[in-house]
């Protein structure tokens, strides 16, 4: 995640990624999160967009959806579907890290198979914590990773704690960190 992949890399993923929503569609675990109308959620690595057009329609055209990627061409994509589906609640942010969003702006954020991959997850994490609202949610799943070293991973900098594990994600709460 933290530089983009080959082109070719990265094509071969995304028609894996097709096979995959066929096979559990991404609905089915937007279902866990609780994205309601209006929210604002930031899906972080977003590849192709396999969550935005899901995310998309659960916050509904009140709600914002910023799919971030390092990848230009991950944002191209989302881009492309955004302006195939009339996805106007749909905004691209290339980085490898800051999202440029306002501090405590987000309801929601999707860290989906990513974490497994990055350089500098404790600055990653700083930044969600910073953008993510006092009661928001931290969505996680990679199957990359066991549950010890996910915990390990997302509450081993004290930004967040475990609030839930549903069947396909673990929901984490940020914690207040003295300033």
């Amino acid at each position: 995640m933290d530089s983009p992949m080959a082109n070719l890399m990265f094509n071969g993923m995304t028609l894996f990624f097709k096979v995959r929503d066929f096979i559990l569609p991404r609905e089915e675990i937007l279902d866990e999160v609780g994205i309601k109308p209006g929210f604002r959620v930031l899906d972080y690595g977003c590849g192709p967009g396999g969550y935005v057009p899901g995310a998309a329609e659960l916050v509904g055209e009140s709600g914002k959806v910023y799919a971030l990627d390092v990848h230009p061409l991950a944002l191209r994509r989302v881009q492309n579907l955004a302006r195939k589906r009339n996805l106007t609640n749909v905004e691209t942010i290339c980085s490898d890290c800051r999202t440029e969003l306002p501090d405590n702006s987000v309801d929601v954020v999707l860290l989906y198979d990513v974490f497994h991959g990055l350089s500098r997850p404790q600055a990653i994490l700083a930044e969600l914590h910073r953008v993510l609202k006092e009661n928001g949610t931290l969505s996680f799943n990679d199957h990359h990773m066991s549950e010890d070293d996910i915990m390990a991973g997302i509450t081993g900098g004290r930004l967040f704690e475990l609030v839930r594990e549903g069947k396909h994600t673990y929901g984490f709460s940020k914690l207040e960190t003295l300033s």
